[in-house]
């Protein structure tokens, strides 16, 4: 096969079930691949983004109206296989018996309170985490998120491809190693191939706030939902500031050939440019994977363009075992949901606080959700205790903490004082611990050792 030839992907993916509209998608980006485009943004084509406006969260109240014309859509098709789960990741555990699943239909059950009829609720599930979710939704059977035709977005899934020939690659032995996932991007063909775009419209639905499932501070907010219906913007993405710790981070930037907003991931960035892509000071927000949009226009942008929207590739070489480094070289295509920021005319942006991107990427992360550092509402809502004034505790955990199992026999030490806690070695907290500001505990290898109940404040602790 010459490289270029689309057809062997088309029936594959025919062949497979998958939609005409993400055959159309993945269409745009192979042939882009076939034309040696690199996906690149090198500095010099673009400009950063000087001001923003800020959305301060407040006590204002939802307009019913407004809330029953909006779809909360929840981007689920994530496993927690870097953490150690075999399931899909919003059935971790914030509090006992509370897991994501349960703060986000809270959350919706909340506002539907507030509301007429709305909001409605979607979760883009993946062919890896549809069965275990709607399992688990069974419990809300009687709230009516149980059904997979009332609250599931199936997200497509893209051959990969082989890298010498450019050919989709075949490995009989565990053929689903010859599929993946086509990044968060692939929201847009799901919505209109799945029939949900043209559902939506037809309920009278207008608005859509899209976040990750794993991010506990995106919450739909009554003066976001306003502001960004008051705009008549086609697509708002929330951005928040970089700190040091946001450094691989997609970051907003202007194409400074037209002046429109646009979407650089790592990936995207040349080599020679990592340092200005690095430079929070000079690319000073990032995009925190929460947009909003208004599905009629969304419509109106993918006739204009047949049922495709042009977003940037990003071309990612793997191996077809992930597992096995010596397997074939493959080529993976995928897209960044933010990148549309550019497909759309009057695209806008908003910087919103940190309180709004508050991800579980790590068992760390989950540590100090875990702790009374953080505080869960009735209503579905997550968020710091006050004394933190917004900054969250700094947790750092050895290689040895990296799965969920081994957080679980550490205890839960006092972290609502705490700025950071580093810990090294096997440990555990007996009850009754309280840190502050930040501290550091070691303990030799081997024999756990158990931090004694008491205050430890601004110091490192050998065990």
């Amino acid at each position: 096969m010459k490289p270029g030839d689309f057809v062997p992907f088309e029936q594959k993916m025919r062949a497979a079930g998958v939609m005409e509209a993400a055959i159309g998608a993945f269409r745009h980006n192979y042939e882009a691949l076939c034309r040696e485009e690199t996906g690149l943004i090198p500095e010099s084509s673009i400009l950063p983004v000087e001001r923003l406006g800020y959305f301060e969260p407040g006590v204002e109240a939802f307009d019913p109206v407004l809330l029953s014309q909006v779809v909360v859509i929840k981007l689920n098709g994530g496993l927690g296989t870097s953490m150690g789960l075999q399931k899909v990741k919003s059935v971790l555990e914030v509090r006992p018996g509370v897991n994501f699943l349960d703060l986000i239909v809270r959350q919706v059950k909340s506002l539907r309170e507030a509301g007429v009829e709305g909001p409605r609720l979607l979760l883009m599930n993946s062919f890896s985490t549809s069965a275990d979710t709607l399992e688990y939704l069974g419990k809300y059977a009687a709230d009516g998120f149980a059904e997979a035709s009332e609250v599931e977005l199936m997200q497509n899934q893209v051959p990969k491809i082989d890298e010498s020939s450019l050919a989709p690659v075949e490995w009989p032995s565990h053929p689903d190693h010859e599929w993946c996932p086509p990044g968060h991007g692939d929201l847009y063909p799901a919505l209109i191939g799945s029939g949900w775009l043209d559902r939506l419209l037809a309920e009278g639905v207008r608005y859509a706030f899209v976040s990750n499932s794993d991010n506990l501070g995106a919450v739909l907010e009554p003066g976001l939902l306003k502001y960004f219906a008051e705009s008549d913007a086609p697509f708002l993405m929330e951005v928040t500031r970089r700190t040091p710790a946001d450094r691989k981070g997609g970051h907003l930037a202007v194409r400074a050939e037209d002046g429109r907003l646009l979407l650089r991931e790592v990936a995207q960035c040349p080599d020679a440019d990592l340092d200005a892509f690095q430079d929070i000071d000079r690319h000073r927000y990032f995009n925190t994977n929460s947009i909003w949009l208004r599905l009629d226009l969304l419509k109106e942008r993918l006739a204009q363009s047949g049922g495709v929207l042009p977003l940037p590739m990003i071309r990612n070489r793997k191996t077809v075992d992930p597992r096995d480094k010596a397997s074939t070289p493959v080529i993976q295509l995928e897209v960044a949901m933010g990148a549309a920021i550019e497909c759309f005319e009057g695209s806008q942006a908003i910087e919103v606080p940190r309180s709004r991107f508050a991800p579980v990427k790590s068992t760390a992360d989950l540590f100090a959700l875990r702790s009374d550092a953080y505080r869960v509402g009735g209503d579905g809502r997550v968020g710091l205790v006050e004394e933190r004034h917004g900054q969250p505790p700094v947790v750092k955990l050895d290689e040895a903490y990296k799965l969920v199992d081994a957080i679980e026999s550490l205890g839960s030490p006092s972290l609502a004082a705490c700025d950071e806690l580093v810990i090294d070695g096997p440990l555990r907290f007996a009850d009754g611990v309280i840190l502050k500001g930040k501290v550091a505990f070691s303990a030799p290898a081997g024999e756990f050792r158990t931090v004694p109940a008491g205050t430890y404040a601004d110091g490192v602790f050998p065990l």
